[in-house]
């Protein structure tokens, strides 16, 4: 288990932005990829976005194609998810993710080695 520590999460109205960040403690994951993940009210959790920590491998899920985008800092070990025109159905508990050594880019909660502690995302209308 690597510690992820997320912060960013907050209430917005539907149009704008908002900027989640995660930054991961230690060291030694260079062969590791970072994602988001999410959770609805009353829904499961569901796959948003990945990157891995080397190179510029990204993956997003449909429903924020074109709207979010997840960056990185090695140097701060830090993952960024820029969320913009932001729909109420965005709202949720977002959560940032550690893949398994061994995923390429995790797109299923059980490719994941480590969760945040979840920030919330509100997106009123």
């Amino acid at each position: 288990q690597v510690p992820l520590v997320e912060s960013g999460g907050g209430s917005v109205q539907a149009g704008g932005s908002l900027r989640l960040s995660c930054v991961a403690s230690g060291r030694g994951f260079s062969n590791n990829a970072m994602g988001w993940f999410r959770q609805p009210p009353g829904k499961e959790r569901e796959f948003v976005a990945a990157i891995r920590w080397s190179g510029d491998s990204t993956t997003y899920a449909d429903s924020v194609k074109g709207r979010f985008t997840i960056s990185k800092d090695n140097v701060k070990n830090t993952v960024h998810l820029q969320m913009n025109s932001l729909k109420p159905e965005d709202t949720a508990v977002y959560y940032c993710a550690m893949s398994r050594a061994s995923i390429f880019l995790p797109r299923s909660p059980s490719m994941v080695g480590s969760w945040g502690q979840g920030t919330q995302v509100t997106v009123s209308s």
